[in-house]
């Protein structure tokens, strides 16, 4: 059985996350952190993922990475404040952008399956 590890992309993830925090930390605002979270950071960790078939349990410990920044750079500490706080930004979880992505993965596939079906007649002439 295929299984996919995520330890490694949780370890660049918050490495790529407090690179950024260090270097402008507090004298940012807090969209300009959150749009360096949302670009930078977050495609760290789901690099490759939309072809895994992740357990609930993974899910659950990307979305706690996720989580725990942003609770470093909204000051909170309760999921419930960080959630309404990701909601503000327009951010979602990390569940709603792996879907997302496989679905984005799933409809290149099948336009690239449907380019090549178009070109194998092509190449046979």
């Amino acid at each position: 059985m295929f299984t996919c590890a995520t330890d490694n992309a949780k370890i660049k993830f918050y490495r790529s996350f407090n690179c950024i925090f260090r270097k402008v930390g507090r004298v940012a605002s807090e969209h300009v952190l959150v749009e360096l979270l949302k670009t930078k950071c977050i495609p760290v960790l789901l690099y490759g993922l939309e072809v895994c078939s992740l357990s609930k349990t993974q899910i659950r410990s990307l979305d706690y990475a996720v989580l725990s920044c942003y609770r470093k750079l909204f000051n909170v500490k309760s999921n419930e404040n960080v959630r309404f706080c990701m909601s503000m930004f327009n951010c979602d979880d990390v569940n709603t952008l792996l879907t997302k992505r496989k679905q984005n993965f799933i409809g290149n596939l099948a336009l690239m399956d449907n380019l090549l079906c178009e070109m194998i007649p092509t190449l046979s002439n």
